[in-house]
């Protein structure tokens, strides 16, 4: 494994809440943070960072990305928790910051909306949403 490892969004969100230097970065994209919702972590004072891992709508791979986490993040060694829409691109992006010095980059398995139930829809099996985690819908 090329990065930390993998967590529950249950684990993610008590580590948001244990560990003061610890951040959240969602990896989706802009429709999906506006259309969809994103984390709510203003009850524990910190917010939601959100840089593109792919970027809409030709799905490129943001050029970019470590360096927009680099001026977020001073500390290398700070976990890191990259959550995207199912716990796919995640990967890749705590990857890439792992590939660039970070330390403490984990995939948030399951993503903001989990994977699909035998209708093929999202967010009823598990992910974020599923597991009651605060989010909101901007």
């Amino acid at each position: 494994m090329s990065y930390a490892g993998d967590v529950s969004c249950k684990e993610c969100f008590s580590a948001l809440q244990q560990n003061k230097n610890s951040q959240l970065i969602d990896v989706r994209t802009m429709p999906e943070w506006i259309f969809v919702g994103v984390p709510n972590l203003d009850d524990i004072g910190k917010r939601v960072h959100t840089v593109d891992w792919q970027q809409f709508p030709s799905m490129q791979i943001n050029a970019g990305f470590v360096s927009a986490i680099e001026s977020i993040v001073d500390d290398k060694s700070a976990e890191l928790y990259c959550l995207c829409r199912s716990g796919v691109r995640s990967i890749a992006a705590a990857q890439a910051l792992t590939s660039e010095g970070f330390t403490k980059a984990f995939n948030v398995l399951s993503g903001f909306e989990g994977d699909h139930n035998h209708e093929g829809k999202r967010g009823t099996v598990s992910g974020w949403k599923f597991d009651g985690l605060p989010w909101i819908q901007k």
